[in-house]
């Protein structure tokens, strides 16, 4: 890895186009460069990982209404189209609006792959706007392979680098830029083409962290799809010999100068050599639960105090819960993000995924989780959990943002908690990192994802769909082009709902 040096310039500097970060990621994308075997097992994880999440929440309301909406543009001309999950081969639509769609229905339950580091994301966002590419122009599985490691080695590269949240900018501009690239390496473009096509989906996909801050909407699950979808537009109008702002992070008036850290700024962004394997995808991990990734490893960490000390479900037992966490946990989840709604019993499924406060509440009192039955209405509203969930609260301890920060096996995503309960003992424990972490108590593995699958699959698929999918995926670098158009499932009747409301569309 080289880091390079990125900061705003003047007009007047003429920062020549091969000094530019858009320029050098375009360059990493075009490097031919071998797929290593470990990513190659991590992304048939990761595409099992997506098609199992998105599986368990196609029949939700935002998946609904954005599949609806894909499904009113037919494919477009220059290919058959691309597949929408749960309707199968035949259920086509033009890529970008099965970008779209697909985007929604793998990020709807907060269930897939995360990586944290300067800021955060879930590249696995990468994963749907590559696939719809490459189903509508005809790529096989080993060009799939190779667009994918490259959205997941851009989107972290950034993400280790640059924070956006510290300026109130959403995590998606930091996708858009990463998908459009690896679209670019699916379909071996020129490096030109890629620039002006990472140019435009930087520009048009930084949006505010409004939709991730108080009552949190369904827009929370469609921002990573828009996102895709712009990518794909980005790369189409740029194939047509189309031009984008430039220097778009670099510019007098582009993202650094006036949405990030100013002219001031300065930032050194890691980014493999010519030749080097893009492998940031073994960085990142999955979630073992559906909630926030920050809330995974205090998710463990509950049941294991419930076990040993079963007062802790008690609000009549407990006087205080104070979790002591990196500055990231406590302002994002925590109580130190000053959203009321974080404490409130009809808040939404979003805003309760993003509560640290409401989520350990119900761990601690039900030692587990579930996508679906821990954000019930009847379950967040329950008296004593309303009532322990009251007494919850986070502080930011410098000790646990410096481990948030350490980078390898230092770097950590817990922190420690103290019970006090009203008899005056005290109960304290700590984590570091999530069961399901690669250095946690039960790292994630094959048969975990596989798992994952059939457990939130089979339920909607049926057991004969499941492992017609899973037997595509696990042979990911083999397929054929045919069997790319194959790699999406169907769901059994009843699943899915009856159209919504109508829109424009």
């Amino acid at each position: 890895m080289r880091n390079h040096p990125v900061r705003s310039h003047r007009s007047e500097e003429n920062l020549p186009r091969e000094e530019q970060l858009a320029w050098k990621m375009a360059q990493l994308a075009t490097d031919p460069v071998e797929v290593t075997d470990s990513v190659i097992e991590m992304i048939i994880n990761r595409v099992i990982d997506n098609a199992s999440v998105a599986a368990a929440s196609i029949g939700r309301s935002a998946p609904s209404s954005a599949r609806a909406q894909a499904l009113s543009h037919a494919p477009s001309r220059s290919g058959p189209g691309s597949t929408l999950f749960g309707l199968g081969p035949d259920g086509r639509t033009s890529p970008e609006w099965a970008a779209y769609a697909n985007g929604v229905a793998v990020r709807e339950l907060d269930y897939h792959d995360t990586f944290l580091a300067a800021d955060y994301s879930h590249p696995g966002d990468n994963i749907p706007p590559i696939l719809a590419v490459a189903q509508h122009t005809g790529k096989d599985g080993r060009a799939l392979l190779r667009g994918i490691a490259t959205g997941y080695e851009l989107q972290i590269d950034l993400v280790r680098a640059i924070s956006l949240h510290k300026h109130k900018i959403d995590h998606i501009a930091h996708l858009g830029p990463s998908a459009a690239a690896g679209i670019g390496t699916l379909l071996d473009l020129p490096t030109e083409v890629i620039y002006q096509a990472i140019g435009q989906a930087l520009h048009t996909t930084t949006t505010t962290r409004q939709s991730r801050k108080g009552e949190i909407s369904s827009w929370k699950a469609y921002a990573p799809g828009f996102a895709g979808k712009l990518a794909v537009e980005a790369v189409d109008r740029a194939m047509r010999g189309e031009t984008s702002p430039a220097p778009i992070y670099e510019g007098e008036d582009g993202v650094i100068a006036w949405l990030l850290d100013g002219p001031e700024g300065r930032y050194e962004v890691p980014l493999p050599g010519l030749g080097e394997p893009k492998e940031a995808i073994l960085l990142s991990y999955t979630k073992e639960h559906s909630a926030e990734y920050q809330a995974q490893a205090w998710i463990d960490l509950a049941r294991k105090l419930l076990h040993q000390h079963p007062d802790v479900a008690d609000p009549a037992k407990v006087e205080s819960i104070v979790v002591h966490t990196s500055h990231h946990t406590h302002n994002v989840i925590g109580s130190g993000a000053n959203d009321p709604q974080k404490y409130d019993p009809n808040a939404s499924r979003e805003t309760l995924d993003h509560s640290l406060p409401y989520i350990l509440t119900v761990a601690l009192q039900d030692g587990r989780w579930h996508h679906v039955d821990s954000y019930a209405t009847e379950r967040a509203t329950r008296p004593d959990t309303v009532a322990l969930w009251q007494k919850v609260t986070t502080v930011e301890d410098p000790v646990w943002t410096d481990r948030y920060h350490a980078g390898g096996d230092s770097q950590s995503y817990g922190g420690r908690i103290v019970v006090t309960l009203v008899d005056g003992r005290t109960i304290e424990d700590e984590i570091a990192v999530a069961d399901a972490h690669p250095a946690g108590a039960r790292p994630f593995a094959r048969e975990n994802y596989i798992e994952k699958f059939r457990t939130l699959a089979t339920p909607v698929l049926g057991e004969v769909e499941v492992k017609r999918f899973l037997d595509l995926a696990l042979r990911l670098p083999e397929l054929g082009v045919d069997e790319v158009r194959d790699l999406t499932f169907v769901a059994q009747a009843g699943q899915l709902p009856s159209a919504g409301r109508p829109g424009i569309f």
